[in-house]
């Protein structure tokens, strides 16, 4: 399990599986030719070989000319460091010659799987301008704390509703016993997201800017808050 997490993990450097494989192989064993390479591997000769010369113009090996050419790997620090830096950089290229942005939606949109939400979610704390409102369990708004208390401390009104057992200092707090995975999210009083977050692919969440979601929305958070008041 370890090694495949290991593999899916090189994969997200620019690697192919079969690739991550041959470079796990280098690692682990040190120079190889590809003849070593295939016999450890069980994978042809003429992928291996592909796949060696892939990874030297990759950056995660070197070739060493001799009686035999052998590969040797790069280490993985500075492989890893050498693809974010080029990452980086096109990031910055790309931000700086993207077409200009749209004009939000104001229509409704699913949003499918944990990923995905998680980074919805992530995106509407940073965009938050003046107040945000998110009434989930414990689990989840502990995963963005430190992002909420950014906002908290730049003077943002940060209301949570979640478990007993959870405070933020900066934040409004109401402790409820919220379903779980259950997720209610409203930044500006303009946009809403609504839905589960479980951890499952299955999840799904509705995200808009429709006045009258975001208006339904308010009065039901409204309008849990004062019963929550009320309790205390």
């Amino acid at each position: 399990m370890e090694n495949l997490q290991f593999t899916d993990n090189l994969i997200a450097f620019g690697l192919t599986r079969q690739e991550a494989i041959i470079y796990t192989t280098l690692l682990s064993h040190g120079e190889m030719t590809g003849y070593e390479v295939s016999k450890e591997t069980g994978i042809s000769r003429s992928n291996v070989y592909a796949g060696l010369s892939s990874l030297a113009d990759k950056g995660a090996a070197y070739l060493i000319e001799g009686d035999s050419t052998k590969y040797l790997p790069v280490n993985v620090e500075t492989f890893t460091k050498n693809v974010l830096k080029e990452l980086n950089e096109k990031a910055e290229y790309v931000k700086a010659h993207a077409p200009e942005k749209q004009v939000e939606t104001d229509g409704y949109i699913t949003i499918i799987g944990t990923k995905n939400i998680q980074n919805k979610l992530l995106d509407m704390i940073k965009q938050t301008r003046v107040r945000l409102y998110i009434s989930a369990s414990a689990r989840i708004v502990d995963a963005y704390e430190e992002e909420l208390t950014e906002l908290a401390q730049a003077g943002k009104k940060i209301v949570i509703m979640t478990d007993s057992n959870y405070n933020l200092d900066g934040a409004i707090v109401y402790h409820t016993d919220p379903d779980p995975g259950q997720l209610r999210v409203i930044i500006d009083s303009s946009y809403v997201m609504t839905g589960e977050l479980t951890g499952s692919e299955e999840d799904n969440c509705l995200y808009s800017g429709q006045k009258n979601l975001v208006t339904v929305m308010k009065e039901a958070l409204k309008n849990k808050i004062v019963l929550l008041s009320n309790e205390e």
